[in-house]
């Protein structure tokens, strides 16, 4: 009966008289009210989902009693309150357990981390709990995914969880855990996605910490440093590698280009350093790429190439898709955002703003046709905006502000989906695009800081011969006769012919009288030296060192 806008409470009487019910779905179906359990218990129930109403108050405590066979328990996306009832711990059946983006306080009861040992997924994300993730003698050998995100959990990553051998997926991010990084992670030898981020972990990351067939690893917004070295080494099936917000140093890895499958790769905000390696251009199924913020230098690999998830066809690639549930933050149009999911698999972007890249821009970035983002800002980069650029027909948001780049800009004017550019502060000239299509939307901004650039939207005008008054045939005849017009080949010829009889008259009178010629080259002696030191005092930035 999901999906149907029937309001109204909980109907604990359909359970109640239907001793025979096994499985009752009323997901999205707008109830609200507490949460009321039949009195007695139901041996036959089994499958109870009322995730994404609008119940509130706590769950009843005697939940494990009501329901003693349940395999499956969704309350998820309600506004339920309190602790989690220990009662739990009497569903010694259940195998999957949801409580996810509730109000849910307190610390995760012993009674259900020792009775319900049968559980494949424990989702508790987007709560209040507390206290440690889990006690010693947890064991869970057939859970598969635990996800604890987004609550309140101190301490460090218990061992107990190594033993849950058959872990697919752990997510503890956004809580307060605080330790090294345990390097035991590496014997988990079926995990595929760690998300550890928006903790506080510190420390350098463990040689080799993750297990060789992993997935998807987020490690970003913690305190950890040092080089990456050998930590992710060996990682053949790497599709996501999130290691941004930290304090990273050192070069990235040359072992990058062994990720044959890496897809998502971001590393922003740390401290790295020196060149971007050669060797990320052996990664052919890229789509999004993130090195800001960090200390790089040099030139811009032209090799880079970048392609949309979604344009991958493979039936291994779709099953990714669909497992892509965890959020990357990336920057597009100027503000940070959150993608996952389908959406994520529809990005595709190229960020290396705010380094030390010198050099020109690769005329191949034009060829990445499909890329939707590129940001080039702050950095030294030179030479002229490629004209291949104009092949970026998907680019929704350019921007190669605060460079050196110089010339004129390209003709852009074709690319329609563009909502963000910049080219400020640089010294490029000449004439703004036309303001046609999406570059009549873009202000002064988009081009400030270029002193030799003109027209709209700035304030500067450009000078052309096109907007000079024309006159016809009969006009110039007439002004030619009334001496509005002059000879200019006859004017030319004049002008040239008196310069001449000039500087001859001046090398004849030198030559005949040797005391004027003394003169003479003192006194262009005396002008040269009061031209230099007049620049000295009033142009000062011409002649300092840097």
């Amino acid at each position: 009966m999901s999906n149907i806008k029937m309001k109204g409470e909980f109907p604990h009487w359909l359970i109640r008289n239907s001793t025979k019910l096994y499985a009752l779905d009323l997901h999205n179906c707008s109830l609200s009210g507490p949460l009321q359990l039949p009195i007695h218990s139901h041996v036959y129930f089994s499958d109870l989902d009322i995730s994404d109403n609008y119940f509130n108050g706590s769950i009843p405590t005697e939940i494990g009693v009501c329901f003693p066979s349940l395999n499956s328990l969704d309350l998820s996306g309600n506004g339920l309150t309190g602790g989690t009832p220990s009662s739990f711990g009497k569903m010694s059946q259940l195998t999957e357990l949801d409580l996810s983006n509730n109000h849910l306080s307190g610390i995760i009861p012993q009674e259900l981390i020792v009775g319900c040992s049968s559980l494949n997924e424990l989702i508790l994300s987007n709560n209040s709990l507390h206290g440690q993730i889990f006690p010693k003698q947890a064991n869970y050998k057939e859970l598969i995914r635990l996800l604890l995100d987004g609550n309140q959990f101190t301490g460090s990553i218990p061992y107990s969880i190594a033993n849950c051998t058959m872990l697919e997926m752990l997510d503890v991010s956004d809580n307060r855990l605080s330790s090294s990084i345990p390097g035991w992670i590496t014997n988990m030898t079926t995990l595929r996605i760690l998300d550890l981020s928006e903790n506080n972990f510190f420390g350098n990351l463990p040689s080799s910490f993750v297990p060789p067939m992993i997935n998807e690893v987020y490690l970003s917004k913690n305190w950890l440093q040092g080089p990456l070295t050998n930590a992710f080494y060996g990682c053949s099936e790497l599709t996501i590698l999130d290691l941004s917000h930290n304090d990273f140093t050192k070069r990235i890895p040359e072992w990058i280009g062994n990720f044959s499958t890496l897809t998502y790769l971001l590393l922003g905000y740390n401290r790295l350093e020196g060149e971007i390696p050669i060797q990320l251009c052996n990664l052919t199924q890229l789509s999004l790429v993130d090195f800001s913020n960090n200390n790089l230098s040099g030139p811009v690999p032209p090799c880079i190439s970048l392609r949309r998830y979604s344009d991958h066809r493979s039936s291994y690639m779709g099953s990714l898709v669909r497992s892509m549930t965890q959020p990357l933050e990336f920057t597009t149009k100027n503000a940070l955002r959150y993608f996952q999911g389908r959406i994520l698999s529809l990005m595709s972007g190229l960020d290396l703003s705010c380094n030390n890249l010198t050099g020109e821009i690769p005329v191949e970035i034009g060829n990445l046709d499909k890329i939707l983002l590129l940001n080039l800002s702050h950095n030294k980069l030179t030479g002229l905006i490629p004209q291949s650029f104009s092949n970026l027909t998907q680019i929704e948001s350019l921007d190669l502000s605060y460079n050196n780049l110089n010339g004129k800009i390209p003709q852009l004017t074709q690319l329609y989906f563009l909502a963000v550019f910049s080219v400020a502060h640089n010294n490029l000239s000449g004439r703004t695009p036309e303001m046609v299509a999406q570059f009549a939307t873009f202000e002064n901004s988009s081009y400030e800081g270029n002193p030799f650039l003109c027209g709209p939207p700035l304030s500067r005008s450009c000078f052309s011969s096109s907007i000079m008054p024309r006159f016809s045939e009969e006009d110039k005849k007439y002004h030619k006769k009334d001496g509005g017009f002059v000879d200019t080949d006859a004017f030319h010829l004049s002008f040239l012919i008196s310069y001449a009889i000039v500087l001859l008259t001046i090398a004849v009178v030198l030559y005949i009288n040797p005391y004027w010629r003394r003169a003479w080259f003192y006194m262009i002696e005396l002008s040269l030296t009061n031209f230099y030191y007049f620049l000295v005092d009033n142009i000062p930035f011409v002649f300092k060192c840097y």
